[in-house]
């Protein structure tokens, strides 16, 4: 059996699998918060955060190879931003982060994104997995591991994905003139379809399910662009300016209507 070494990282090659493990301990940084810029129209994007840049080198560099976009992130803060930044699909999560608690990061993740976290660990302890899956992973894999099986994990991660996202996203919401077809992700009006940003789309989906009531801006925020944009309101007032633009003032079509020192309402079409 040949082995290639990267750096702290063993990758042993056989016939039949890969095997990823770590050689040794590091905490020092990759730089994080950059998409892979070497696909377009890839299968998917995928969040790997892990503190051992070896590591996190060959996992990028394995699933880069079977077309997924992936970025990296070394600490639970950097995690927490990339995870709102760049909406990944799957996210594969380390416990032996140096400043957050990797326990801690997978349960300020499931305040507001359903997406499939798989934790990569070299702690097997039975009581440490049982933690990670009552805090909201949905798999555990113990390093070493072989790429092949992680792959297959990540492929059912995003089966996982696209059920949830039938069940309890495939709906539509007309709301007057304003149609919007949550699974599709198209937004119309008026017959009309709008070209909206993901983020975009996401306001404007909260803001129609929520039809007549008033949103506090840091919810709106939490929900749309994860915990660490709270109190950005900045960044919500340009989105929803943006939004009444596209979706202009015609008859029939809801306004967005903002809450003096609170947030905002969509206001229901008579």
């Amino acid at each position: 059996m040949a082995a290639l070494v990267w750096g702290c990282l063993s990758v042993e090659r056989s016939s039949k699998h890969t095997v990823v493990q770590s050689r040794s301990v590091t905490h020092n940084a990759v730089a994080p918060g950059s998409w892979s810029a070497s696909l377009s129209g890839g299968r998917g994007r995928i969040l790997i955060v892990e503190d051992d840049p070896s590591m996190a080198r060959a996992v990028s560099a394995g699933l880069e190879a079977r077309g997924y976009e992936v970025v990296v992130s070394s600490t639970g803060r950097a995690a927490l931003k990339a995870s709102s930044d760049y909406e990944p699909d799957v996210i594969l999560l380390d416990l032996g982060l140096p400043d957050i608690d990797g326990l801690e990061v997978c349960r300020h993740l499931r305040r507001w994104t359903r997406n499939p976290v798989i934790v990569l660990t070299a702690d097997d302890n039975v009581g440490r997995k049982v933690s990670a899956l009552e805090e909201g992973a949905d798999d555990y894999l113990t390093k070493p591991f072989s790429m092949p099986e992680l792959h297959a994990r990540v492929q059912v991660a995003f089966r996982h994905r696209a059920l949830l996202a039938s069940v309890i996203g495939g709906q539509i919401i007309v709301l007057g003139q304003l149609r919007l077809d949550i699974a599709g992700h198209v937004a119309e009006v008026g017959g009309r379809s709008i070209d909206l940003t993901r983020r975009q789309f996401a306001l404007l989906a909260l803001l129609a399910r929520n039809c007549g009531k008033v949103l506090t801006a840091d919810f709106i925020l939490q929900q749309v662009w994860g915990p660490e944009w709270a109190e950005n309101h900045a960044t919500l007032r340009n989105h929803v300016h943006g939004l009444r633009r596209k979706l202009g003032s015609g008859e029939g079509v809801p306004r967005i209507a903002a809450v003096a020192r609170t947030g905002y309402r969509m206001i229901p079409v008579d």
